[in-house]
């Protein structure tokens, strides 16, 4: 079932990657966008093809006695998103911008005259985009990160830890999280860009460290709750807060996002990676 599993989870999302790689190429943002979005779906897909039972997955929500878990989930993203940024400019101050270099990038200076006539500054607008991003952001993408942690903590993770044990089983269950996200890397530049240094490989294993140290964490949200949404609101977290230190990161340096300060990088990764590495170990007790 593992293998029937992995063969279309691979297989589907890797096609959709391709083809919404290629609307990237052509500056269609929305499709590639749309693309994406039912490609997360693609692991509950696999599930249901490779005829793995979703019965006693926990898809009524638990919240006696899993507050603090959900809390966790909710809130802890931001908290590693935060410190390993930190750690960063810490490091590198030279990189830290708060003149709003990326939004004037991205959106042009029409968008700070924009929001000059709505009478907001660039810190302003940087705090909103933080609020909004830690208040429902996670809530809402949670519902599409369903999709995906059905199949990697609900599916395939509890095979991986019975035949290989809890802590070789979640290292090699976070490289596969990783590696399903390689057509889109190598072809979009999805989360590292293009042109930076090691391309693409580095990427390929940057991100396949991130995903282990933080599929480590979400299986530990998973097991101590015994409810499917929880890691699936720790999974729309992460995609709701990770970018947020691209706020204030001087874009001069925006190529070489596989050190920092998104926690995908090397640097910023390293408080993420603790913390999985204490859960690891104490699951090897």
């Amino acid at each position: 079932k593992l293998k029937i599993y992995l063969i279309f989870t691979f297989g589907i999302a890797w096609i959709l990657q391709v083809i919404g790689s290629i609307f990237s190429l052509q500056g269609n943002s929305l499709m590639f966008t749309l693309v994406l979005s039912v490609s997360m779906f693609v692991p509950l897909f696999g599930t249901l093809l490779a005829k793995i039972p979703l019965k006693g997955m926990g898809f009524k929500p638990k919240l006696r006695g899993n507050l603090k878990y959900i809390a966790l989930a909710w809130l802890g993203p931001v908290v590693f998103t935060i410190l390993g940024a930190a750690l960063y400019f810490l490091i590198f101050p030279e990189r830290l911008d708060l003149t709003g270099m990326y939004i004037r990038e991205v959106g042009g200076e029409a968008v700070i005259q924009q929001l000059a006539e709505q009478g907001l500054t660039v810190p302003v607008y940087m705090a909103i985009n933080v609020i909004t991003s830690l208040a429902y952001a996670p809530w809402v993408n949670m519902f599409f990160a369903l999709g995906e942690e059905v199949g990697w903590r609900g599916a395939m993770d509890p095979m991986l830890k019975e035949h290989f044990g809890k802590v070789k089983g979640s290292i090699i269950g976070g490289i596969i999280w990783g590696a399903w996200h390689w057509p889109v890397m190598i072809i979009a530049g999805y989360e590292y860009g293009k042109g930076y240094w090691g391309e693409p490989i580095l990427g390929m294993v940057m991100f396949c460290l991130f995903t282990t140290a933080a599929g480590t964490l979400l299986d530990f949200l998973y097991e101590k709750t015994g409810c499917i949404w929880v890691p699936a609101l720790g999974h729309g977290a992460i995609n709701g807060t990770c970018s947020l230190p691209m706020l204030i990161l001087n874009t001069v340096y925006s190529n070489q996002l596989t050190i920092g300060p998104l926690p995908i990088g090397f640097i910023s990764m390293i408080p993420l990676m603790i913390a999985a590495g204490i859960v690891l170990y104490k699951q090897k007790e």
